[in-house]
């Protein structure tokens, strides 16, 4: 058999091999870099988590109270990048309440707290799988609502309170993506809301992207 014939062979199968390499390497790229940057928009659903130490209309009555509900929001944003995102959510944190005994005083409470909230995000693709991080600011109302049952001087006293801040707001997700355009995502984000000793809330959330 012709040396060149020997040599052909293996020449002719190196040659496919780096053909598919390159080929397989071009199709993950591209499905990388899929849908990469426009708008899109989002809705979720969490559970918040809010403690309170002392609420200044209430006295020093409310204290060390934890209470939590759902919550839930509706997003627009913008992807610049694979990198990078705008975005502006209307957040609306439920209604944590709870019942109080404490200092001679009882009743129950209620904090109604929904806002607007503008983030900056920042993403890590991994394949359809994404890491990211954001920080903003919610612009909220916080309602009090505070009832007491105590028998005595208090007795059938109702505070009611509304305020109006702003909130800094920082958080960690990981989501993945599917179909190329449906992203979804775990996500835990704190709150630093002046009314309120700690609030946070985990969420899951569901973006289309265009």
């Amino acid at each position: 058999m012709p040396a060149s014939i020997c040599l052909s062979r293996p020449l002719a199968s190196t040659a496919a091999i780096l053909a598919f390499a390159v080929g397989g390497a071009g199709t993950a790229q591209a499905q990388e870099n899929a849908n990469p940057e426009g708008p899109y928009i989002s809705a979720g659903l969490g559970q918040v988590d809010v403690k309170i130490d002392n609420l200044d209309a209430a006295g020093d009555v409310l204290r060390d109270l934890d209470a939590d509900d759902a919550a839930w929001k509706l997003g627009f944003g913008w992807r610049f990048n694979p990198y990078f995102a705008l975005e502006v959510d209307y957040v609306d944190l439920g209604n944590p309440n709870g019942n109080f005994d404490t200092s001679g005083d009882i009743g129950n409470y209620e904090v109604e707290m929904a806002g607007v909230s503008g983030y900056a995000i920042g993403s890590l693709p991994l394949g359809i799988f994404e890491l990211s991080a954001k920080v903003g600011y919610y612009f909220h109302d916080v309602n009090l609502h505070v009832n007491f049952d105590n028998v005595g001087a208090g007795n059938g006293d109702v505070i009611d309170s509304d305020n109006n801040g702003e909130a800094f707001v920082y958080g960690v997700g990981a989501g993945v993506t599917f179909f190329e355009h449906l992203n979804t995502k775990i996500e835990y984000e704190r709150m630093e809301i002046d009314e309120l000793d700690e609030s946070y809330v985990l969420w899951f959330t569901g973006a289309w992207r265009f």
